[in-house]
């Protein structure tokens, strides 16, 4: 349990350090100095040490429950994803499906928030995150349906446990088919990713240009920060799945490293690939494009993200049952 306890605290760290980390990059390459690294962590203190400012004719209930829910489903999310390389400490209990619906609820926390905020700016974000969130979901569940079923098809026990993924490579399973097949899928995913923690091109639901924030234009001080770790540690979390799906191989067995060496060493190697994938997915991305329009959003995704993803699951099908 210490192991776990410490993993937590690393994993929340390094979600921070993530989200800092995204931060100074895109300035960079903005042409712009951009904030310490350490800056979410000064905004978490000075925002703690605000006030929290209800408005009038909230459902107020509502409305500072929705932060505290969508940090626990955040943090409820770490139980479950193999932090760093390790085991979930409830490995037994949950599988991708569980975390697919885990990480809808701090995007209902914000729809629900924004709705009870009785802000017409959030009542307008909250609307396009629900609009968002119906739309990438789609894709996500194809590509984690297909993993899940490439491991089953290989008569491998519990193809739908992340553990069982992490062990058994899906690159591993398939020929060059196959192959083609799962870098469609991997595209998918790392598509997806902007929308599933509100990032450029598709942060329409907080739109700080043309709602004020939207979803939370409203929120302030202590329930503010609650969502901004929140959307750190599902930042953090995304990318892990990511890695877990997809790029799980270790590096201590190249080098020949066992024991604590090992372990740490590849540890590291977790956090670097998880590093590339923001970088591609969240800072490469957002520095690139522009903020496209709701309507924009669905047809991206219903058609030509769901489109790639199809087919990369037909390739896998066809792949397994052609001999």
């Amino acid at each position: 349990m210490i192991i776990y306890a410490f993993l937590f605290i690393l994993a929340i760290i390094f979600a921070l350090l993530l989200k800092g980390i995204e931060r100074i990059v895109i300035a960079r390459m903005q042409s712009r100095i951009g904030p310490p690294i350490i800056q979410p962590f000064l905004d978490i203190r000075k925002l703690i040490a605000k006030e929290c400012i209800v408005p009038e004719n909230a459902v107020r209930w509502l409305f500072e429950s929705m932060p505290v829910l969508a940090l626990v489903s955040s943090l409820s999310l770490l139980l479950y994803i193999p932090l760093f390389g390790k085991q979930p400490l409830l490995n037994s209990c949950g599988d991708l499906i569980l975390v697919i619906y885990l990480l809808v609820f701090p995007s209902l926390a914000l729809i629900i928030g924004g709705f009870s905020s009785s802000s017409p700016y959030a009542t307008v974000g909250a609307q396009r995150e629900m609009v968002k969130l119906l739309s990438y979901e789609l894709p996500l569940s194809i590509v984690v349906v297909s993993i899940g079923w490439l491991l089953t098809a290989n008569n491998i026990p519990n193809g739908f446990m992340l553990t069982t993924v992490m062990n058994n490579s899906p690159w591993t399973l398939v020929s060059p088919i196959g192959f083609i097949g799962l870098m469609f899928l991997f595209i998918s995913l790392i598509l997806i990713i902007p929308a599933e923690i509100d990032r450029l091109p598709f942060d329409i639901a907080e739109a700080k240009t043309e709602i004020a924030s939207g979803v939370l234009v409203e929120y302030s001080g202590r329930n503010l920060a609650l969502f901004y770790i929140a959307d750190a540690l599902r930042m953090f979390v995304i990318a892990c799945l990511v890695v877990s799906l997809f790029l799980q191989n270790s590096i201590s067995n190249i080098l020949g490293l066992s024991g604590t060496i090992g372990t740490v060493i590849d540890m590291v190697f977790w956090m670097i690939k998880m590093v590339i994938i923001v970088f591609i997915s969240i800072i490469f991305i957002g520095s690139i494009t522009a903020r496209l329009k709701i309507d924009q959003t669905v047809r991206f995704y219903w058609i030509y993200t769901t489109l790639i993803a199809f087919i990369g699951m037909l390739l896998l099908i066809i792949d397994k049952t052609r001999w």
